[in-house]
């Protein structure tokens, strides 16, 4: 990616994480009273951290079909939260049993479980309360849509699912490991879906037509397998510093991972070959696109 492609995207990336930190402020407002300490909980886990990638795609795609600023916050806000749910879950004791998330401690350890797993839940239905509000768009048509597309995203037929094989694999793992295309579905479901509904999630705002929601969907569906290789490289190769959370888990937990099946390089030249597919499905979308191309190339060299 060449330099000024470089700084063109992390200028975007960083005001979309403005705007998108306020709309997540303001939805997630603090309270006071009983429900004081559930309401911070969602707040640490969800503000002031994280790549925002999501929300990015969200924001890009929606810009693409001049969706209004306001509203395409609220959706990017939505999947962030989503996103703060999934995390928060997967850091439990009984899931990956993590002690650091963004670099600071994990829910769970800076509150307990039970209150971790109860912000992971509103959280959840959170993000869906967001979806279903007029605030969101004019049309109930687009609301409906946003909420079943996310609802497959997160569901059996994406991150919770993708999740569940992940953890029936890693009881396998030393006697019967997952082949290569048994790894690439495990990691579309648990990545990837919810990264293609965040590329999708602009053209259901701007009621696009179905080959334009196709051409971004496949163009996430993409990016979330090149994304997650590259999580794979960095846990095999990055420091605690660089990923804000301990490094070289995968490997000693037996994780299916593409880096274990073809190593490091290969691993490494599939992620850009996959990334260079993602970029070739925004060849209708003009200059417009330009961030979403360089965030193709950023997925697969950043080092965080």
């Amino acid at each position: 990616m060449a330099d000024d492609d470089n700084t063109a995207l992390a200028a975007a990336l960083r005001h979309c994480a403005t705007t998108v930190e306020q709309a997540l402020d303001n939805l997630l407002p603090e309270v006071e009273g009983t429900e004081a300490r559930l309401a911070e909980a969602m707040r640490y886990s969800t503000l002031g951290g994280g790549k925002r990638l999501r929300a990015f795609l969200v924001m890009e795609s929606a810009a693409l079909f001049a969706v209004s600023l306001t509203c395409a916050a609220r959706v990017a806000a939505s999947v962030e939260m989503l996103h703060a749910y999934s995390l928060i879950h997967d850091d439990l004791p009984r899931m990956d049993d993590d002690d650091l998330r963004r670099g600071k401690p994990t829910s769970h350890k800076r509150f307990d479980e039970a209150t971790a797993i109860l912000a992971g839940d509103a959280l959840q239905c959170r993000a869906f309360e967001i979806l279903g509000e007029p605030d969101t768009h004019s049309d109930p048509l687009a609301r409906c849509e946003l909420v079943v597309a996310l609802g497959a995203a997160a569901g059996a037929r994406g991150m919770a699912g993708g999740q569940m094989i992940d953890m029936l694999a890693e009881a396998r793992a030393h006697t019967n490991p997952l082949a290569g295309p048994e790894v690439i579905h495990l990691q579309a479901l648990k990545t990837g879906k919810l990264i293609q509904y965040s590329a999708e999630a602009g053209a259901i705002l701007g009621r696009a037509p179905q080959s334009q929601r196709h051409q971004l969907a496949a163009y996430g569906r993409d990016l979330g397998a090149a994304f997650q290789i590259a999580d794979d490289l960095l846990d095999a190769e990055g420091t605690a510093e660089e990923i804000g959370k301990a490094a070289g888990k995968d490997a000693a937990a037996g994780k299916a991972t593409m880096v274990r099946i073809l190593g490091l390089d290969m691993a490494r030249t599939h992620a850009e070959m996959v990334a260079k597919e993602a970029a070739s499905h925004l060849d209708g979308f003009g200059p417009g696109a330009d961030h979403l191309r360089a965030l193709a190339a950023y997925v697969v060299s950043r080092r965080s």
